[in-house]
């Protein structure tokens, strides 16, 4: 086996060593006295409109022809180009045309077209952005990797690095500059359904594995970024992962304490080595919006650690302080708040009324010209890092890797090293060559179900569309096995994609698994969930459904030995069927390589490395992470105080067996374990 360089968590809580508030911080990107001089002529010279429209970001399907488009492929309109840029001034647009993945030269045709109407009327370049978290999630045939969640049980800084290098090249393969990536929000709540886009719930493994994303996103230095790289934001500033509720964008209510030494920290040491931009939280923290939060925003972000770089909102999120929050009497008065807190790009992303409101609140003395000179040059130095006054668009032939052999090396072993064994008794795994496997359960043969969202679409739900050079858990066991031992008969299925319907199951075949069993030596159940994203994939209860658990109740009864894949986004709860097991592999969402990835782990031809990112629960009302207290783990107090108080977990945070046995030794002390930033 080849020797894999991991990172060892060794402390129960590294993000006690963090400092508070920091006294006269050196400046957390070295300024470089060419692009401030540049800076400093275009402020004297813009309008005030120009300025106002670097501030502004709109979403693509504003200037798209889309009547055109649905008919014959993605196209812009001009009109809406003279409007948007020739009129409003508008900086920045965002986000995948029609809802689904381009080619890499369809972005190319249309970033180049955008940037010359920019150049022509403004004379400052566009900045276009999109969502490629998990490797080219939007740009199609390239290389898309594991989800955050499988990067961080691989704890390997090196392969996430690399893996961002990878997905710069190949996002800066279409002419896109700037991804909103990585996402280092702790996934500490697995009721959320966002937990799977970050690295866990530890906040020094975010830390650690959101360094080394932006160290492959950036290269080494911000302050030139070069052809191959591209600009990171951090996101979702900060604590989005703990909702009281574990609702998307719903509030949340965390300690000074908890956000200072937990929440923060991976923010804090991903803009002292050099993040240029920062998208800002949805929610509502102890009835604060974020996006109008003026301390975390402006005193400990810009202030406090000395950062030019860029505050971006998410997703409409300064029309939501009146609309959602009513913090504000109307959008003009939540634009005030908003601006004022520390904005400085808004995700609009449909109208234009941004600027006009915004010019009205400079005008009337609401906003400052100090604010809208401070905000449009974070907006100017980012685009100066990036090169683009020099090279607005360039020629994408010299990206000859894009999809590249080498590049799917990685990617798959970026699965491997995340897929997690938890439970092999009696030695079940590997599986020998020559055995009949019945491979049954909904997940057994999707490559939705294996990408999860933001994967060609936000929800994922057209991954099988554009995945079949790839190969499903079905397809790469038939390649392993050979076809003739592989017997599928899924039992329970996914109802056809409907209006986000992702958790909607089809009647239960259960009775035709059964039957099929009688063939089998051994059986796989691939079970989990299929691809959600965001808010329509909340959810009322994590039992795993009722559906999947009877298929393996069922087969549990026919005594042929069972091993349970797990294919999900987060943990569901399965204390009811999981002693029923031989074995258990927790491959979460590891991308267009997972089904090779698990093929090669079942059969022996790769080991097992993986550790958990976060606690696996038991029990539906005892949800825990790793670094709890005493007092919440204690056995039961004599006398009159006769109550308990267990953790009562599955798996543990950092659980992960092997096909080897190993120990670990020489462990420092917490003490001297201090983050390095």
């Amino acid at each position: 086996m080849k020797s894999i360089k991991k990172m060892v968590l060794v402390s129960a809580f590294a993000g006690t060593c963090l400092t508070t508030h920091a006294q006269a911080t050196p400046p957390a990107i070295p300024a470089d006295p060419a692009i401030e001089a540049n800076i400093r002529q275009w402020l004297q010279r813009m309008t005030l409109e120009q300025k106002i429209g670097q501030m502004c970001e709109i979403t693509i399907d504003v200037v798209s022809d889309l009547e055109t488009s649905r008919e014959k492929g993605f196209c812009l309109s001009e009109a809406m180009l003279d409007t948007v840029i020739g009129k409003y001034k508008v900086g920045s647009l965002l986000n995948v045309p029609l809802g689904v993945a381009q080619k890499k030269e369809k972005w190319a045709e249309a970033i180049k077209q955008i940037q010359e109407k920019s150049m022509k009327e403004i004379g400052i370049p566009c900045i276009y952005g999109v969502d490629q978290i998990h490797g080219t999630t939007y740009t199609l045939d390239g290389t898309m990797f594991p989800q955050g969640i499988n990067m961080g049980a691989t704890f390997n800084r090196e392969l996430t690095r690399k893996s961002a290098e990878i997905s710069a090249y190949e996002t800066k393969a279409g002419c896109i500059p700037w991804t909103f990536a990585p996402v280092v929000d702790l996934g500490r709540d697995p009721r959320w359904a966002r937990m799977w886009e970050n690295y866990g719930e530890d906040c020094y493994v975010n830390t650690e594995m959101g360094v080394s994303a932006v160290k492959g996103f950036q290269g080494e230095d911000p302050n030139r970024i070069g052809a191959y790289h591209v600009a990171a934001c951090m996101k979702h500033y900060m604590g989005y992962g703990v909702p009281v509720s574990g609702k998307d964008r719903t509030p949340s209510s965390i300690s000074r304490s908890d956000m200072r030494e937990k929440h923060f920290a991976p923010f804090l040491a991903a803009v002292r080595h050099g993040a240029l931009s920062v998208m800002v939280n949805s929610g509502v923290d102890n009835g604060l919006p974020f996006h109008a939060n003026r301390e975390l925003l402006t005193e400990w972000l810009k202030e406090d650690l000395n950062w030019d770089g860029l505050i971006v909102t998410d997703w409409a999120d300064i029309n939501n302080l009146c609309t959602r929050d009513h913090i504000a009497a109307t959008k003009k008065e939540a634009i005030k708040i908003a601006i004022n807190a520390g904005i400085d790009m808004s995700m609009v992303p449909y109208e234009v009324s941004f600027c006009d409101y915004l010019k009205e609140l400079v005008e009337e003395g609401e906003v400052s010209m100090e604010r809208i000179d401070d905000a449009v040059a974070r907006v100017l130095r980012l685009k100066y890092r990036l090169g683009l006054f020099d090279n607005p668009y360039w020629d994408i032939k010299k990206y000859d890797k894009f999809g590249s052999k080498e590049f799917a090396a990685v990617a798959l072993q970026a699965a491997e090293e995340s897929e997690v064994l938890l439970k092999n008794d009696a030695h079940t795994l590997p599986i020998a060559k020559g055995k009949k496997i019945l491979l049954t359960g909904p997940n057994a043969n999707s490559m939705r179900c294996l990408n999860g969202g933001w994967s060609y679409s936000w929800q994922g739900h057209v991954a099988d569309d554009y995945t079949q050079a790839y190969h499903t858990i079905y397809e790469a066991l038939c390649e392993k096995y050979g076809k003739e031992n592989i017997i599928y008969e899924p039992g329970v299925t996914y109802a056809p994609y409907k209006n986000d319907n992702w958790w909607e199951e089809n009647k239960p075949e259960i009775e035709k698994s059964v039957a099929a069993a009688a063939q089998a030596d051994i059986i796989i159940a691939c079970i989990g969930e299929n691809s959600y994203c965001e808010t329509p994939g909340n959810l009322t209860d994590l039992t795993l459904s009722e559906n999947q658990r009877n298929l393996v109740k069922a087969l549990a009864a026919t005594g042929k030995p069972i091993v349970l894949v797990l294919n999900q986004g987060r943990p569901r709860i399965i204390n009811d069927i999981e002693p029923l097991a031989k074995a258990v592999v927790n491959i979460m969402l590891p991308s267009n390589y997972g089904g090779d990835a698990l093929a090669n782990l079942l059969a022996g031809d790769a080991n097992f490395s993986g550790k958990m990112p976060f606690t696996y629960p038991r029990l539906i009302n005892a949800l825990a992470t790793y670094d709890y207290k005493p007092c919440e783990n204690m056995g039961q107090m004599g006398g009159n105080y006769n109550y308990d108080s267990v953790m009562d977990i599955q798996w543990p945070f950092g659980f992960g067996l092997s096909y080897t046995n190993y120990k670990y030794n020489n462990l420092s002390n917490c003490s001297k374990l201090i983050l390095q930033i």
